[in-house]
């Protein structure tokens, strides 16, 4: 069955709620989603989870293994050079190892409420990211910078207006606009990206739990996490 009529159908529904062409398109956190401050506070232990991860050799399976869908952009740009992931959170599924190997880290993101996903996003050195959109206008995206090159810094154009990630600092933004990560450094680029539902009115927001929790829970979230349990083993 192709959902895509749908999904077209309720972007089309959303986007009389938030602004259509004239919405936002990064976010005060403090206005917008002040709860997601609580991760930045704890910047310190996610970052040394997030070292701990790579230092023990955990294996990290590129973003299209895990999601087919993130082919064209995971895979096609650089095919020699990895966009990799490690799995926190999917849609209400916890994948073995995230809390086995980063406690601190989910203990944060167990207090964020209406959150969809979150995961460590790892750019192998010069691998950019095309331009493109995110499938669907209920939801927000926050990057917490983890690892940024000193040297010729990667940054994210949303929408036409560019950000250069920092390490310890956050920015919140709309995922459906059209962007792409341009990334000539040397050196690993890490951020940790959290989903949240996009506040707004109350119809939209109920449509938007239905779509999130009735649809793609099942659809999409049990079997992002079973892949990710699959392909990166709690190591112990």
């Amino acid at each position: 069955m192709d959902y895509h009529p749908y999904k077209a159908a309720v972007n089309r529904f959303f986007s009389r709620h938030v602004g259509g062409d004239r919405r936002p398109t990064f976010f005060d956190i403090d206005t917008a989603y002040p709860a997601l401050n609580a991760i930045t506070r704890h910047y310190p232990a996610i970052r040394a989870e997030f070292e701990t991860v790579l230092r023990r050799g955990v294996p990290l399976p590129a973003y299209h293994e895990l999601d087919s869908g993130q082919k064209a952009i995971s895979a096609v740009v650089n095919p020699d050079k990895k966009w990799n992931v490690f799995m926190l959170k999917v849609f209400g599924y916890e994948p073995a190892q995230a809390r086995a190997l980063c406690p601190e880290t989910c203990r944060a993101l167990d207090g964020i409420p209406n959150m969809l996903e979150a995961f460590f996003s790892i750019l192998e050195p010069g691998k950019s990211v095309p331009l493109h959109e995110g499938p669907y206008l209920g939801y927000l995206r926050y990057h917490l910078g983890l690892r940024v090159p000193k040297d010729d810094p990667p940054k994210i154009i949303v929408n036409g207006q560019p950000h250069t990630w920092k390490e310890g600092e956050a920015v919140l933004f709309d995922d459906s606009w059209p962007h792409e990560v341009v990334n000539r450094s040397n050196e690993l680029r890490a951020v940790l990206i959290v989903d949240v539902l996009r506040p707004m009115p109350w119809l939209p927001t109920l449509v938007n739990k239905i779509v999130t929790h009735g649809v793609a829970r099942p659809l999409y979230g049990r079997k992002v996490a079973q892949r990710a349990e699959a392909m990166t083993p709690v190591i112990n």
